[in-house]
């Protein structure tokens, strides 16, 4: 059987650039070489693509950009070369990809923008089409759709910058109280989330929110604890072992996210039987109604009073050997290597 050719996607101009090289690192180990040929493709924090053929330490180390081997390149829009196009030194060549596999976190990544390139370009990728990643990328829109399907979603206010801040305050103060979470509206990995008591604090989060979107969402705080379920698949979608954040600090922002100094992940997560089954219902429920295809993670809250309440969707959710989405597809018996080959695999069937 003819190998295919697999683009590995990773960097990028988002915050969460270093995240995707640990990602894109772990990927990028643990794909088949006997079955697929692998494209290395880095984005640069400055937006340039190359083409990379070093070793996976210097993409770890972030090097990688160094190394004599980058040439630069970009996808075709063409549905006519359905590749890659090379610059090598004043001529352009074509490389056929047969599948992309965007390990990209953030804006430009997972936002709809890169999903919107592969869809002109018709070439296969991993994940969520333009219009679902976008969706679940903004925290606003994605809670509209979840509440409209029947699940609990938390009380929220969304403010633009170009609104007076006066009027703003005083809706949010009358409408939620406090303490409450003030959230840029497109971001990832807790970038930009605030947890405020007071007003001062509030005013000082949204102004730390408005740096990362010119859009920003006021939520009211929780009371309960977080749960996450990988979901897999297109039409008939599976989940993985339910896992379960437990908190010291006032919430999972980007540095416990990723060093879990003061919390702890629990999988399984400590809930009966019953109450599992109905996270996974709704995670399901959320899954097709934002639009989402191949794989994500849906997390959701559960209430002190037995409510399960919808967060967030992480349509690339990081994929490190020991991140929460692999870890619980895994608890369920999958290998790593063998959920990368059936994202492949779902890539190929949904186009």
């Amino acid at each position: 059987m003819q190998k295919k050719s697999i683009a590995v996607l990773f960097g990028g101009c988002s915050g969460e650039y270093n995240v995707s090289l640990s990602s894109a690192a772990s990927v990028i180990e643990n794909l088949d070489t006997e079955k697929y040929n692998l494209v290395l493709i880095g984005i640069t924090h400055q937006g340039s693509w190359l083409r990379y053929s070093g070793t996976v330490e210097d993409i770890r180390n972030d090097r990688w950009h160094l190394h004599p081997s980058c040439i630069p390149s970009f996808f075709s829009p063409s549905r006519e070369v359905r590749g890659l196009i090379e610059l090598v030194h004043t001529e352009y060549h074509v490389t056929p990809i047969d599948v992309v596999f965007p390990v990209l976190h953030g804006k430009y990544g997972e936002d709809g923008t890169l999903q919107g390139l592969l869809e002109l370009s018709g070439i296969p990728f991993v994940g969520c089409g333009m219009l679902s990643s976008a969706l679940c990328m903004d925290k606003e829109l994605a809670h509209k759709l979840v509440q409209a399907a029947g699940i609990d979603t938390p009380c929220s206010l969304t403010i633009h910058r170009s609104e007076r801040m006066e009027e703003v305050l005083s809706a949010i103060e009358e409408a939620l109280g406090f303490p409450l979470f003030v959230k840029p509206a497109r971001s990832g990995s807790s970038l930009g989330i605030s947890k405020v008591n007071n007003m001062q604090e509030l005013i000082t989060g949204i102004e730390h929110a408005f740096i990362h979107d010119s859009k920003v969402v006021i939520e009211q705080n929780i009371n309960g604890f977080e749960v996450g379920c990988a979901v897999l698949g297109n039409s008939d979608p599976i989940i993985g072992m339910i896992d379960e954040i437990e908190l010291q600090g006032h919430f999972f922002d980007f540095s416990e996210k990723y060093s879990l100094i003061s919390s702890k992940i629990h999988l399984p997560a400590r809930i009966d039987e019953d109450t599992a089954m109905k996270v996974k219902e709704s995670a399901l429920t959320i899954y097709k109604t934002l639009g989402c295809r191949g794989f994500a993670r849906v997390d959701m809250f559960l209430t002190t009073d037995g409510r399960i309440v919808f967060n967030e969707v992480n349509t690339i959710p990081g994929f490190t050997s020991n991140s929460r989405y692999p870890n619980m597809l895994q608890a369920s018996g999958m290998t790593y290597a063998n959920i990368l080959n059936q994202l492949i695999e779902l890539a190929i069937d949904e186009n």
